[in-house]
């Protein structure tokens, strides 16, 4: 059981504050519920018999918050090729809860999408699992959304350039030589 002031993680949502714990009769029924606001002013109600169902959690240390951020330093980790099952292991991944699995979609999205794009399904899932993400550091580092955000986006780019940016100008510098548009023979000839 929660109490009012806790910092609490409802899956799929992200990280808030229990705003305050209020009994509701919706549909007839009574209920006691958890009223989490979160960042931005946006307040869930979590039914306090099913919070524990639902995968709420107390959110993450400090030191925890830093081998989350560690995460975003590392390579990619293996993705299928096929996005519709990339997706769906990415959409379990984020339905778990688990800030360290929200941290891998986070920099392997982020990834995808430097190095050839993403889908709109894909983008919003990365725009998603950031917010998610975000939203428990903000609370477990003390910090604002922008601070955090900027953190984020600099070890992404750090390990991307890192692991990837050679890959992608040796692509690029093979495409450029060796054209592979055509059959190669000239028609001038």
């Amino acid at each position: 059981m929660f109490n009012v002031g806790d910092k609490i993680v409802y899956p799929m949502h992200g990280a808030g504050t229990i705003d305050s714990i209020e009994e509701k009769d919706i549909l007839g029924e009574k209920q006691s519920y958890y009223i989490l606001k979160m960042p931005g002013g946006v307040k869930v109600m979590i039914p306090t018999a099913k919070a524990e169902e639902v995968g709420v959690r107390n959110i993450i240390d400090k030191s925890s918050a830093d081998k989350v951020i560690s995460v975003l330093e590392q390579n990619e980790t293996d993705m299928d090729k096929n996005w519709n099952k990339r997706y769906r292991d990415n959409m379990d991944k984020m339905k778990s809860g688990d800030i360290y699995e929200i941290a891998d979609v986070v920099r392997n999205l982020s990834f995808k999408q430097k190095e050839k794009g993403l889908s709109t399904g894909e983008k919003k899932m990365l725009n998603n699992a950031k917010q998610i993400l975000v939203s428990e550091l903000v609370l477990a580092e003390h910090a604002s959304q922008e601070e955090v955000e900027e953190i984020v986006d600099t070890k992404i780019n750090t390990s991307f350039n890192l692991f990837k940016a050679e890959d992608i100008v040796k692509e690029n510098i093979v495409k450029k030589f060796i054209p592979f548009e055509g059959t190669g023979t000239s028609e001038n000839l």
